[in-house]
């Protein structure tokens, strides 16, 4: 059967939209992020306890007593984790996601459930839409908005949206065809059958509806921090890539407590809004007005009370932001180049990207910037480059391993020059696995490696060399599978056979701290087919030096020696997850005159 290019056809398609449709989607950018730039204002606004006693008191007001001091008790080990900005960014993207989808999908099931043609139209369309892989729908976001919220809050509002319309479309469905016979009967026009028959039966339905919604979408935005969504998402992703056991846990369940208390509260809001859920609220209350404990965790203040606690709290909390004092920060006098510039500073979970985005990052404190750290994986981060939405970044391996990038958006990119070099790729064993010295040596030893070989993330360029050049070059493509995963996976599983004395293999490369870490034996290449080594260049936006023309003096000119990143990335492991910031301001502490030598402030 001929090769149906739908992939080509698809980013043709993207590509007609960015170039002729370049307008809309800027303004769509224009109101979507001004929605949510508004929401996280507010939500973030506040002290975080108070924020949090503003929640709870929804909570009292909704479900009673007992649940207001479990969402103050759960928000409150949010923000002892350090997470609070995280998770008000989160809620904020899941509520305005949330309110974009049922805008549009409530109306669409309204017009389904009264229409037969609408609703088989739909109904291919919403399983697409619903079976598709999530990660999908970030490429045209990442495409036509670059990082950050909106790529994420598009991606949700289409995954979430099917469960709204379906809802919606069901519930209207399912109300008793006589009582709307009923209506009509008694002269009622079609809008107020609708408005007075038809929802307010149907609204338990359409309720559940927007509790799944609600649901989806908080595990979308999850999904999404992989674009530079921020929130929770970013933090679980950088959990996941770095094996952050700590911070996956709690930021892992974070996510849980946000998932609790929006699942509970929607649910609540279903029986006050809905005549059913009212009347079962009224027989519950009776029943429990024997005893004194149910009465007590049962009551519930009324909505004007609960209102007052509100705006009471968000006074306190509006007059304790006025007197507050603001960012302290202070620069040495004479060293306030940046005069609080900012700058932004990507990176993918590599070592040395890691290492010199972190030393970069105290470097340009102390120079009087204000530079904003963020994570993304290869293909985002060049996009973002490309975009002008992310500044610099310092771990591009040229001429091969990020020459596809390159490639891509060479136009629209400024290569600092190379900071250190010349590197080399390689496959490495333990050295307690004998016979094993060269590339060739694998051949008919897969059963010793249990047939694979533990790779990195699928989008390096090193990953790429390996299956379409190496294990060509060997005979090896049809013995061993090169198992994608990410390099903080790949260094856990290394670990992990590293004590237990078990047979493996991984791509390597140097510099890097597991060869001062492990006894390992780099692979001989006879045939060459890795290709000469690299040189590891320093990446930005195409105007960066019109931006920051003091900077890009600084960044090209410089270099790190083999020895002075071995130490830096051997502090950085030292010091641990989450202090990556802190280990290198202590390795800039340790060399004194490094950070004058190549970001001298008169210069």
């Amino acid at each position: 059967m001929p090769r149906i290019h739908l992939g080509r056809w698809a980013e043709s398609a993207v590509s007609w939209l960015q170039t002729h449709l370049d307008w809309l989607f800027d303004i769509i950018n224009t109101v979507l992020s001004g929605a949510y730039d508004g929401v996280v204002a507010v939500l973030g606004a506040p002290h975080p306890l108070l924020m949090a006693g503003i929640l709870a008191v929804v909570a009292w007001w909704l479900r009673g007593l007992l649940p207001a001091v479990l969402t103050y008790a759960g928000l409150a080990l949010v923000d002892s984790f350090g997470l609070w900005d995280e998770a008000m960014a989160t809620l904020s993207l899941v509520l305005v996601a949330s309110l974009l989808t049922l805008l549009m999908a409530v109306p669409l099931g309204v017009w389904a459930a009264r229409n037969r043609t609408v609703s088989g139209v739909l109904r291919p369309v919403l399983d697409v839409m619903q079976t598709m892989p999530a990660f999908v729908y970030l490429i045209p976001g990442v495409m036509f908005f670059s990082i950050g919220p909106l790529p994420g809050l598009i991606a949700t509002v289409v995954f979430s949206m099917p469960p709204g319309v379906r809802m919606t479309e069901l519930g209207i469905r399912q109300v008793d065809g006589e009582l709307v016979e009923a209506a009509r009967a008694f002269g009622t026009t079609p809008r107020d059958t609708l408005t007075r028959v038809q929802l307010p039966l149907a609204l338990p339905t359409i309720m559940a509806g927007v509790n799944q919604v609600i649901m989806l979408a908080l595990s979308m935005v999850v999904i999404a921090g992989m674009a530079g969504a921020g929130g929770l998402g970013e933090a679980v992703y950088a959990a996941v890539t770095q094996v952050d056991i700590g911070g996956g846990v709690e930021s892992g369940l974070a996510v849980v407590i946000l998932a609790i208390y929006l699942d509970r509260m929607t649910g609540a809001l279903n029986q006050q809004v809905s005549p059913l859920g009212r009347r079962s609220l009224a027989k519950a209350a009776a029943a429990a007005r024997g005893s004194v404990s149910a009465t007590f965790l049962r009551y519930r203040p009324g909505a004007a009370v609960a209102a007052v606690g509100v705006v009471v709290l968000a006074l306190v909390a509006g007059g304790m932001n006025l007197a507050g004092t603001g960012d302290k920060r202070t620069v040495a006098a004479g060293m306030n180049v940046g005069n609080g510039k900012k700058i932004k500073l990507g990176y993918f979970p590599w070592d040395e990207a890691v290492a010199t985005t972190y030393l970069w990052q105290n470097i340009l404190e102390d120079r009087g910037f204000a530079p904003e750290v963020k994570q993304l994986d290869p293909g985002p981060l060049y996009t973002a480059l490309a975009q002008g939405q992310m500044d610099v970044q310092f771990d591009s391996w040229l001429p091969t391993t990020h020459k596809r990038y390159l490639d891509v958006y060479r136009d629209r990119l400024a290569d600092l020059g190379a900071w250190y070099g010349p590197t080399s790729l390689e496959l490495t064993v333990p050295s307690y696995v004998k016979d094993v010295d060269s590339i060739e040596d694998l051949k008919g030893k897969a059963g010793q490696f249990g047939g694979k070989i533990v790779g990195i993330e699928s989008s390096a360029g090193n990953m790429g060399t390996l299956n379409g050049k190496v294990l060509k070059e060997y005979g090896l493509d049809g013995e061993y599978k090169v198992v994608s995963s990410t390099t903080s996976t790949m260094l856990a599983e290394l670990d992990r056979a590293y004590k237990k004395k078990e047979p493996i293999v991984v791509p390597l490369w140097t510099p890097h701290w597991a060869y001062a870490k492990y006894d390992l034996k780099k692979l001989k290449d006879p045939k060459g087919a890795w290709g000469t080594g690299e040189k590891i260049h320093t990446v930005a936006k195409k105007d960066f030096a019109q931006d920051f023309p003091k900077v890009t003096g600084w960044l090209k000119d410089f270099r790190m020696s083999e020895k002075e990143l071995a130490s830096l990335e051997a502090e950085i492991q030292a010091g641990g997850k989450g202090k990556e910031k802190e280990s290198a301001r202590r390795w800039l502490d340790k060399h004194e005159g490094f950070a004058d030598r190549f970001a001298p402030a008169g210069a």
